[in-house]
């Protein structure tokens, strides 16, 4: 457990929220396809199986997505902050 606690503490300490944002997104994302799953089969035990595997591979997924996303950003940032301004033309 220290182990995790310091990698969410490193990610916060560097402004990144996105191991926190993957966790909210992981609960959000297990309860409603549990309650999809348990309304379309009625089961409990089917609906928390199938709410177990697709959120867990998705959430592992969608952590990444972030990641690339946020460097994409950076990098576009980074361009516009090194473009030069509007030239001049003279005649």
């Amino acid at each position: 457990m220290s182990t995790l606690k310091m990698f969410v503490h490193n990610h916060r300490a560097k402004g990144d929220n996105s191991v926190l944002k993957t966790i909210t997104f992981a609960i959000t994302h297990f309860t409603v396809a549990f309650t999809v799953a348990y309304l379309l089969t009625g089961d409990l035990l089917i609906g928390s199986l199938i709410a177990m595997v697709e959120p867990a591979i998705n959430t592992v997924a969608y952590f990444f997505h972030e990641k690339i996303w946020a460097r994409k950003q950076l990098i576009a940032r980074d361009a516009a902050n090194k473009s030069p301004g509007p030239v001049a033309r003279s005649f």
